[in-house]
């Protein structure tokens, strides 16, 4: 059952797609006007040229937004743990708080320049990721289903049997987010968020996305191995034999649990990359609908 959803998951949006004209480039406005133009000595996307775009756009937009007498509003801790929302028909405007977790681009000037991460921001959006009340349903979801199908758990019976699924899941959940997304990002000055590419063939998207499990992006918007993914799933196994009830805790079970972990993690990008789009065919807001779907799919590795 499990291999059946994971392979419906990873080709619904495939088949959506091919029914469906190609999303527009919404995300990609002028080149802003505050960016050197680049040399022949130097590309476009190279490191040094990238660092000098964000910091111009920041400086410039801040500098604009003070003398306009509009402030961009920090992000803490409270606000992270809300509802986080973009507006495509808003993203010129002043932004709520918390909005660069969710959405890699920052509007100033026209410019559709990524602003990348400070370590606490990243902190923020792995409390976002754990705490949003969809990846929360999901999790109490998905341990009814899985208590439901078997009476004779390591968890117990009843209430208090449940309760443990959750907390476990829980547990791994947040540990995954704080590896994942907050302590390894610091440490390796990795961009933990996802970067769709919504005008690129559907080959490449599909190449591109699996690719991502592998590869990632570095703050400075170079790439680079994504190591945010490739270390937290040998973490969270190693930790999860410490405390999860009912599984095997050796070496070759261990290893299996890794491995299967990084085989269904490219669906979680595939869901990042095509929902929008079928999301905007359908006309319906699906934000919900890819939060389950993501929190399924990034847990199957350590729920064994």
């Amino acid at each position: 059952m499990r291999w059946l959803l994971i392979t419906a998951v990873m080709l619904s949006p495939i088949a959506a797609w091919a029914q469906m004209p190609m999303q527009s480039q919404d995300d990609t406005p002028d080149a802003p006007t505050t960016a050197p133009t680049s040399t022949p000595d130097t590309l476009p996307d190279a490191p040094s040229e990238v660092l000098v775009q964000q910091a111009n756009v920041v400086v410039v937009g801040e500098a604009s937004l003070k003398a306009s007498g509009k402030a961009v509003e920090p992000c803490n801790p409270k606000k992270a743990i809300r509802p986080i929302f973009i507006d495509p028909g808003k993203v010129h405007e002043v932004q709520r708080p918390c909005t660069e977790l969710v959405y890699p681009y920052q509007r100033f000037l026209n410019a559709n320049i990524a602003i990348p991460l400070s370590w606490q921001q990243k902190g923020y959006l792995a409390l976002h990721d754990v705490t949003d009340l969809a990846n929360l349903g999901t999790i109490a979801g998905v341990s009814a289903i899985t208590f439901g199908a078997s009476s004779h758990t390591a968890y117990g019976t009843g209430w208090s049997g449940y309760g443990k699924i959750v907390g476990v899941s829980l547990l791994q959940d947040a540990t995954g987010s704080f590896f994942g997304t907050f302590l390894i990002p610091s440490i390796a000055d990795q961009d933990p968020r996802y970067y769709r590419m919504p005008n690129a063939p559907v080959h490449k998207r599909i190449l591109y996305s699996v690719s991502r499990t592998f590869i990632s992006r570095h703050d400075d918007g170079s790439p680079m191995p994504n190591y945010g993914t490739l270390l937290t799933y040998p973490i969270n196994s190693e930790l999860s034999n410490l405390y999860v009830p009912g599984i095997e805790t050796d070496g070759a079970s261990t290893a299996q649990r890794i491995l299967i972990g990084l085989a269904i993690d490219p669906a979680n990008n595939l869901i990042n990359e095509f929902l929008p789009d079928v999301a905007k065919h359908v006309h319906v807001r699906i934000i919900f609908v890819q939060q389950i779907l993501n929190n399924i799919a990034s847990n199957q590795g350590s729920s064994f």
